[in-house]
């Protein structure tokens, strides 16, 4: 189990997260923490299964392929932050909140829905072209997430963004 202290620098919670996939054995191949909304650790894709096992127990690989392609990530949101209000052209995604808080925002259109805050253990299911935001509420988040690729030939990477609304201008 992870937690977060109000008083860590995002520092000491992103060496936290790190720790924690060390002893998990999760292999991470790229991150980034200096998003303006927090950042993310991208998880060897070969360990889809292990990661899926771990973080959706109870949900089989085969039922999260879309196409033969998973990506598994893991999202930081700092507090009082948002993403961008987004969707995808080529991934449905499948979020569940691990650790601290977060809320998420969804909708079939371009107008943003209500804010719901998740539970810990809560699992989202975003589809293809849905409408979504992560918030930030009053403490670090800590999101497991799964690109659900739809087509395996032209998989989804950070380009298939389709921003609606940002509050950083990108």
């Amino acid at each position: 189990m992870v937690t977060f202290s109000n008083t860590d620098s995002k520092q000491q919670i992103f060496n936290t997260v790190q720790s924690y996939l060390d002893q998990l054995g999760l292999k991470v191949v790229a991150k980034d923490f200096e998003r303006p909304w927090g950042g993310f650790f991208v998880i060897d894709e070969t360990q889809a299964r292990k990661f899926a096992s771990h973080f959706f127990p109870g949900i089989e690989v085969n039922d999260l392929k879309i196409s033969e392609k998973l990506s598994p990530k893991i999202l930081m949101v700092q507090p009082d932050k948002r993403l961008s209000w987004q969707y995808h052209h080529r991934r449905a995604e499948i979020w569940k909140l691990v650790a601290g808080e977060a809320g998420v925002i969804t909708s079939e259109t371009d107008k943003e829905g209500e804010l719901r805050s998740l539970e810990i253990g809560e699992i989202i299911r975003l589809n293809c072209g849905q409408r979504h935001r992560l918030v930030g509420l009053k403490g670090w988040g800590m999101i497991s997430e799964i690109w659900q690729h739809t087509d395996a030939n032209h998989p989804s990477d950070e380009d298939d963004i389709v921003r609606v609304q940002d509050d950083f201008g990108r």
